[in-house]
């Protein structure tokens, strides 16, 4: 099955993206792994990405197989950078771990234009 992202229409707030992004997943139109917003925490991906409810061993968001630990996470609101590393190893990365990293980026973005847009 192909996922695709929300379209890019002019988003005016956090709450409007988090109902859209619940929408477009339940219709198969948004992949989780995509969404700029977390349906679990009603914040931006990237306010609440450091969760352990966003560490998954099995998918390995957030995960090192190697070391069999939580990565560690940092935003940098200022210059939009999402880095995510094992505290062991300085690795750990995954397909999932990326994709959270991008859609963590897309957050930070899209956060800035809302505030820019008011």
């Amino acid at each position: 099955m192909t996922t695709t992202t929300c379209p890019t229409t002019r988003v005016r707030s956090l709450p409007v993206l988090l109902a859209t992004e619940d929408d477009a997943e339940d219709m198969g139109l948004l992949a989780p792994d995509d969404r700029l917003t977390c349906h679990v925490h009603g914040r931006w991906i990237h306010q609440c990405v450091a969760s352990p409810a966003h560490v998954s061993p099995v998918t390995r968001h957030r995960w090192c197989r190697g070391c069999r630990t939580e990565l560690c996470v940092a935003v940098d609101e200022l210059s939009l950078a999402v880095v995510m590393s094992c505290p062991h190893c300085g690795h750990g990365g995954s397909a999932a771990t990326t994709r959270l990293t991008a859609a963590c980026r897309a957050s930070l973005a899209a956060e800035r234009d809302i505030r820019r847009a008011a």
